[in-house]
């Protein structure tokens, strides 16, 4: 029989909700977030294949894009941001789209996510081509913004993937690699933005680090082409640096200085 509504629009398996103690209601979800973690397990074999996917592109000059609507474009305009910080790659090797624009990353825009040919339109303006890899998210693996954008990217040879926390979705079955975590009914019906929306975060955290991981933008376990932003990242960086050289504080930010970057230091000293 086909569903009626998908997975993320069931009915929560907790009611009376007004009527919990401050306690219960922490607890309760709290139990809820605790399978998060599990859904997303069942998920690797799936999440190694769209890896080692983006990771072969990457290599040679090919780029990434999520795109999605709400909470979901959010959290893909979220790890995008983050890439360059933390790996220190170009802010234009991964590239986060949200339906509405970025006025959408602060305000609902109305029927944004509705529209089948926008993301097309949005990631144009990018050049997108068959080098790069499309990631579509969206929970209920039903919003048509996303959905047309990754049949778009298809018609013209671009690989493509999926987050969604609903079965057997039209997202799914439109993506090459789809990564279907089922998280099941939401504490309060309906609202994504818990444990879908966690497991989306967790999905791209494993996604985006084991992808620079193979590009070698770790060494060991550090984050070694980090950039170089305050004054936590310069003594994260002088950290590193000490432990790897085995030097004192103060010479090992002198050449952090010297060189800009915990890389360049290690590279120059461990030859």
């Amino acid at each position: 029989m086909e569903k009626k509504f998908t997975d993320t629009e069931e009915n929560s398996r907790y009611d009376d909700l007004e009527k919990m103690s401050t306690e219960a209601l922490l607890n309760n979800i709290n139990k809820e977030d605790k399978t998060v973690a599990e859904s997303v397990e069942k998920q690797i074999p799936e999440m190694e294949a769209l890896v080692d996917e983006v990771a072969s592109k990457m290599k040679t000059g090919g780029r990434l894009f999520y795109i999605g609507a709400g909470t979901s474009g959010r959290l893909g305009v979220l790890d995008a941001s983050e890439c360059p910080p933390t790996f220190g790659v170009s802010d234009h090797m991964v590239i986060g789209l949200i339906a509405g624009g970025d006025i959408a990353l602060r305000n609902a825009v109305e029927n944004a996510e509705d529209d089948l040919e926008q993301a097309w339109k949005d990631l144009q303006e990018y050049d997108i081509s068959e080098n790069d890899v499309l990631i579509g998210i969206a929970a209920s693996g039903s919003t048509p913004y996303v959905i047309g954008g990754i049949k778009k990217a298809r018609e013209y040879g671009i690989s493509t993937g999926c987050i969604t926390c609903s079965s057997n979705s039209p997202l799914a079955e439109v993506s090459e690699f789809p990564i279907e975590v089922i998280t099941g009914p939401e504490f309060v019906t309906g609202s994504t933005r818990m444990k879908a929306g966690t497991a989306q975060k967790m999905v791209l955290n494993m996604i985006s680090t084991s992808v620079m991981i193979k590009l070698g933008k770790i060494k060991g376990n550090k984050m070694v082409d980090m950039q170089l932003s305050n004054k936590k990242l310069v003594g994260r960086g002088t950290r590193m640096i000490m432990e790897e050289l085995n030097i004192d504080e103060a010479e090992a930010a002198r050449l952090l200085q010297q060189y800009g970057s915990v890389r360049e230091v290690i590279a120059h000293y461990q030859l």
